[in-house]
C-alpha cells in the first residue's frame, strides 16, 4: 500500500487549522500553479538573506504526534539545480529535531522526515541510500540524517528554510501531514546485487553477468602490456634514469638539489613517489548479519562462493565507530567472489602480479599504506609499512579521537609498545632495499574539534584535567613548576588565584583560556605541546634507528595537526607526511610555514570521489560525477609538483569500498581506481595515467653533457 499521510494543511487549499508565517520569504501566488505532471502546487520564494523561512504552527495549542513516525511534505524544487532545504521541528518544551535535505531538481516527491534522530550509521554505513527512490509507485525522499529530540505529544512548529541563498530560490509545495508508516526498512531493502553493486542505478561498466567479467579480463591484458612498454626509462626500483643521477646508497634516501627535494632510489636515481593506498583484497568485506534484507542474492549453502563468508567484530568506542549498528557478526567479501568469477580462482600471487601490472601501467611506482604485506617479498614495487603502536599505556582525549585517544609518550609503557611495534615491523625488512620507509602511526588527534575555538590547545587543556597518575600531566606540572616555582608565580602569569599548588594537581582542573592580557598562558600551552610532540616522535625515531637504520621514517600522516607536532616531526623524521582531502595541496596547510622547515614532504592520502557509480559516499573530497574525478586528480598532482619540497603523492585507495560499508567503520565510498567487480574505471584510469606519466618531465633535471677531453 502506498504511503497515505494524515493531512494537516494544504498550501493550495489553505484552512485555518495551521498558521503560516514567513521571514524573508513570499508566497507570491494566492492560488497554486500546475506542474507538467498535472499536479497543482503553490510556490514559495526564499529571498537572499541569512535564513529565509516559512514557519507552520497550529492555530491553537499543539499537535499530538505521539502515534506518528514521519512528517510528510509534498514538495518540488522549482530550480534547475539541487537546492538545500533545512527542516526544523519544535515541541512546546523547547526540544528541536532538525535535518538538512538536498532537494534535487525534477518532479515533485513526498519529503519524509522521521520523528526521531536517525543516521546512516543506524544502517551500518557512512552514507545512506540515494534519494529520492520509487516505492509502490510513489517518488519518496526520506531524510537519512535527523538530529535532536522532540516531545511528540506537544509539537509546536515546523519551519522550512534555505541557508544563505545568494539569489531568490523557489520551491513548490502542497500537502503537509504526518504518517505512522515506518519506511526505513523498505528504503534499504534489496539495494545490493550478487556482484556487490547498487541495484537502483545503472552506469557504464555495470556488470550483469559473469561472461562480462571474463571477457573484460582478456581485453585488459592486451592493454596493460602495451601501456607497460610506454613507461619512462627507469631503474628496477622505479627511479628515473633519464636525469642527473645521485649517489647510490643501496636504500631509499632523500636529498635536496638546486632548491628541490628528491627521494633517491637505491640505485641513485630521482624517484617521485606516485603511490596507491590499500592495495589489498582483504578490506572489501561488508557485514551481512542482521542486514540480509539489503542483499538480493547472497550465496547459499553448496555454492563455491560461500568460501568468502567470515565473521568479525569491529565494535569499538572510537569516533569512527560511535553509534554504528551492524558492526559485528557474519560478513561477505564481494570483491573476492568477483575475482573467482573472473579468473576461476583467487590466487594471491596472481592477484598481486595483476595489481602491480596495473599500477605500473597506470604510471604508479609505490604501494602505499595498508597494502597487502606480501607485496614486500615480491621485489617488484617499493612499499611502505605503517607502525601501528598498541599497548596499555595512558591516553589523552582531545575530543576528536576518530581513531582513538592520543598516546601518552611520557608513559614508559608507550616506549615499550613502540619498541615492540618497530621490532615486529622491521623484523623481515631490515635490509630490504624495496622498503621506502615506515609511517609513525596515522591521523592522530593532535587538535580538538574544528568547532572548538580552543581546539588548537585541546591536548594541553585535556592533560591538565587529568589525575597526577597520568605521566603526561606530571610532565606538564614539572614544566610549570620549573618555570614558576610556586602557585604565586603561576597565578601572576595566568591571571588566576591559585591558593595552593596542589589545586592544579586535582583532576578536572580547568586552566584559563589564552588571552592577550596574559600571554604566558598560550606560551606555556605551546611549550608543553612542543615537549609532548618531541617526546612522541623521538621515541619512535630512536627505536627505528636501532632496528632499521637504513630506512626512512616517513612522518605521522597528519590529518589534524598543530605547529608543535609538525615541527617535531620535521626534527625527528626524514620526511613530513600529510593526508590532504582538498582540491589542491596548498588548501590543506600553510605551505609558507612548511617551506620554513625545509623538509621533504609526502602527501600520503588524497582522493576525489563521486556518487554515480554505486557506493553512496562521495569521499572526503567529493566531485559532482565520475567524469570530474580524472581532471581533479590531474589538477591536484600538478599543484603538488609546484611545491619543490613535495616528493610524492599517494591516492586513497585502490578499490571502491563496499556499498554497505567496510568492516572497519562502515565507510562506503566510490574512491577507487577499481570497482568492487575488479573492473578498472576506464576513463578515470586513463586520466590518472596521463597525469602520472607527465611527472618525470616535470621533475627530472637533465644529465650533464659528457666532458670531451682535448688531447
Amino acid at each position: 500500500m502506498a504511503i497515505e499521510p494524515q493531512e494537516l494543511f494544504n498550501f493550495v487549499r489553505p484552512l485555518d487549522a495551521v498558521q503560516v508565517a514567513t521571514q524573508d520569504a513570499d508566497l507570491p501566488n494566492r492560488i497554486g500553479e500546475p506542474t507538467p505532471q498535472g499536479e497543482v502546487l503553490r510556490r514559495i520564494t526564499f529571498q537572499p538573506a541569512e535564513q529565509p523561512s516559512v514557519r507552520l504552527t497550529p492555530q491553537n495549542g499543539s499537535w499530538d504526534w505521539s502515534q506518528q513516525a514521519l512528517v510528510s511534505l509534498r514538495v518540488q524544487n522549482a530550480m534547475d539545480w539541487a537546492l538545500t532545504l533545512d527542516v526544523l521541528i519544535e515541541s512546546v518544551d523547547g526540544q528541536r529535531l532538525s535535518t538538512r535535505i538536498a532537494l534535487p531538481a525534477g518532479p515533485a516527491q513526498a519529503l519524509l522526515i522521521p520523528l526521531q534522530a536517525v543516521s546512516p550509521r543506524d544502517q551500518g554505513m557512512r552514507a545512506g541510500v540515494p534519494m529520492p527512490w520509487m516505492h509502490k509507485g510513489q517518488r519518496l525522499l526520506l531524510a537519512d540524517t535527523v538530529s535532536g529530540a522532540l516531545d511528540l505529544s506537544k509539537v509546536s512548529a515546523l519551519t522550512l528554510s534555505v541557508p544563505q541563498p545568494k539569489a531568490a530560490q523557489d520551491i513548490l509545495i502542497s500537502q503537509f501531514g504526518v504518517s505512522s508508516e515506518q519506511l526505513t526498512r523498505a528504503a534499504y531493502a534489496e539495494i545490493v546485487d550478487s556482484y556487490g553493486q547498487f541495484t537502483r542505478a545503472n552506469w557504464p561498466g555495470k556488470i550483469q553477468r559473469d561472461a562480462q567479467l571474463q571477457q573484460a579480463v582478456a581485453e585488459e591484458q592486451a592493454q596493460l602490456q602495451g601501456w607497460l612498454a610506454e613507461r619512462p626509462a627507469q631503474d628496477k626500483f622505479g627511479g628515473w634514469t633519464g636525469g642527473q643521477p645521485f649517489e647510490a646508497s643501496g636504500f631509499f634516501r632523500t636529498e635536496k638539489r638546486d632548491g628541490r627535494w628528491f627521494l633517491v632510489s637505491p640505485e641513485g636515481h630521482p624517484f617521485y613517489s606516485l603511490g596507491v593506498n590499500a592495495v589489498t583484497a582483504e578490506q572489501s568485506a561488508t557485514y551481512v548479519e542482521g542486514r540480509e534484507a539489503m542483499f538480493t542474492d547472497l550465496p547459499q549453502e553448496g555454492n563455491a562462493l560461500t568460501a568468502y563468508f567470515g565473521t568479525s567484530d569491529s565494535r569499538s568506542d572510537t569516533g569512527a565507530n560511535q553509534g554504528r549498528a551492524f558492526a559485528s557478526g557474519r560478513w561477505f567479501n564481494f570483491y573476492k567472489a568477483n575475482l573467482q568469477r573472473s579468473y576461476g580462482q583467487v590466487d594471491p600471487a596472481a592477484w598481486r602480479a595483476l595489481s602491480q601490472d596495473r599500477l605500473q601501467a597506470w604510471g604508479f611506482n609505490t604501494l602505499g599504506n595498508w597494502s597487502e604485506p606480501a607485496f614486500g617479498g615480491d621485489s617488484r614495487m617499493p612499499f611502505s609499512i605503517p607502525l601501528s603502536i598498541h599497548g596499555d599505556y595512558a591516553t589523552i582525549s582531545t575530543g576528536v579521537d576518530w581513531w582513538g585517544a592520543m598516546p601518552d609518550p611520557f608513559d614508559p609503557r608507550f616506549a615499550m609498545a613502540t619498541e615492540r611495534a618497530v621490532a615486529i615491523a622491521s623484523r623481515d625488512h631490515r635490509d630490504n632495499p624495496w622498503l621506502l620507509g615506515y609511517f609513525a602511526d596515522n591521523e592522530l588527534a593532535w587538535a580538538g574539534p574544528a568547532s572548538d575555538p580552543n581546539g588548537r590547545y585541546a591536548l594541553a587543556y585535556a592533560t591538565l584535567r587529568l589525575t597526577t597518575d597520568v605521566p603526561a600531566k606530571r610532565a606538564f606540572l614539572k614544566q610549570l613548576r620549573d618555570k614558576y616555582r610556586n602557585q604565586n608565580g603561576l597565578s601572576r602569569a595566568w591571571g588566576i588565584e591559585l591558593q595552593a599548588w596542589e589545586l592544579i594537581e586535582d583532576p578536572g582542573f580547568q586552566a584559563p583560556l589564552p588571552s592577550a592580557e596574559f600571554p604566558a598562558i598560550e606560551q606555556d600551552m605551546q611549550a608543553f605541546l612542543r615537549l609532548f610532540a618531541e617526546t612522541y616522535f623521538k621515541t619512535i625515531a630512536d627505536s627505528l634507528d636501532w632496528h632499521a637504520p637504513n630506512h626512512l621514517l616517513l612522518g605521522g600522516r597528519f590529518a589534524s595537526s598543530i605547529p608543535e607536532a609538525v615541527g617535531a616531526c620535521a626534527r625527528f623524521c626524514d620526511v613530513l607526511s600529510f593526508n590532504f582531502y582538498t582540491r589542491e595541496p596548498q588548501q590543506g596547510y600553510d605551505f609558507a610555514a612548511l617551506r620554513q622547515l625545509d623538509k621533504p614532504l609526502m602527501i600520503t592520502e588524497f582522493h576525489f570521489g563521486s556518487r554515480d557509480r554505486g557506493p553512496f559516499w562521495g569521499g572526503v573530497a567529493e566531485v559532482y560525477n565520475e567524469a570530474e574525478r580524472g581532471p581533479a586528480y590531474a589538477h591536484f598532482l600538478s599543484k603538488a609538483l609546484e611545491e619543490p619540497q613535495v616528493v610524492g603523492v599517494h591516492w586513497f585507495q585502490y578499490l571502491d569500498q563496499p556499498v554497505t560499508g567496510r568492516l572497519l567503520d562502515g565507510e562506503n565510498g566510490h574512491l577507487g581506481l577499481v570497482a568492487i567487480t575488479d573492473r578498472p574505471w576506464v576513463g578515470f584510469v586513463k586520466a590518472v595515467r596521463k597525469a602520472n606519466l607527465a611527472v618525470a618531465k616535470s621533475v627530472l633535471q637533465p644529465a650533464p653533457e659528457p666532458v670531451t677531453k682535448i688531447p
